[in-house]
């Protein structure tokens, strides 16, 4: 072996010494000083790790303390009204059928969709406000459904079973959810449709043509 350089030789004699007169004595967390183990080869250093007084408590964990569902648990989403609220959207009602579960969205969406296209659509202040802003509102709702046919033909496949799951997070098995087909999806573009189609027709019908007093018309 080749021998080591003077610079080499120099800075081991220099570390040698600061340990043997304790000016090396880096301190742990906790304050205790390190204890530095003598070797022939080199120092080697034992840390101590400080402990926590209190546990914290944990807001935000995987839900049923299993991480591998890629699902997180909050005071929000636990919540029983949360919970609630969700199980009685129409997306969430596994019960009903998607085509009915189709048509009670698309009546929310056109009933609602007409208002804006009224208020701010190009021919606001003109006498044709109403008609106009009820077809750009059918316009959208026919959109939409095409929209919703494109993301049917795409996700799912025909005659395949249901991609939902059958069994639960706390491991009870339930019928899989038939929104999650291809029949399924159908139905529910075709409901979505019927009844946005509707929604925009009875908005209108209770505006423009019933003649009611509504401050917003």
């Amino acid at each position: 072996m080749a021998a080591a350089s003077p610079m080499a030789s120099q800075l081991k004699s220099n570390f040698t010494t600061s340990v043997a007169r304790g000016l090396l004595s880096p301190r742990g967390i906790s304050g205790v000083p390190l204890k530095v183990l003598t070797s022939r080869s080199r120092p080697c250093f034992t840390i101590k790790a400080v402990q926590a007084e209190k546990p914290t408590y944990q807001v935000v964990q995987p839900i049923n303390g299993d991480p591998f569902i890629g699902s997180l648990e909050t005071p929000v989403t636990s919540s029983p009204l949360i919970a609630w609220y969700l199980s009685n959207l129409p997306a969430y009602r596994t019960a009903v059928s998607p085509l009915l579960r189709g048509i009670e969205v698309g009546l929310a969406h056109g009933y609602f969709l007409v208002g804006p296209f009224v208020k701010a659509g190009p021919l606001r202040n003109t006498e044709y406000a109403g008609a106009a802003g009820s077809l750009a509102a059918g316009g959208l709702v026919a959109i939409l459904s095409i929209c919703l046919t494109i993301y049917g033909i795409s996700s799912f496949n025909e005659g395949e079973p249901s991609t939902a799951p059958s069994i639960t997070l706390t491991g009870r098995k339930k019928e899989p959810d038939q929104l999650q087909t291809a029949e399924g999806w159908a139905k529910f573009t075709g409901g979505f449709f019927f009844g946005g189609i509707s929604g925009v027709i009875w908005a209108y019908f209770l505006l423009y043509v019933l003649n009611l007093p509504y401050y917003v018309k």
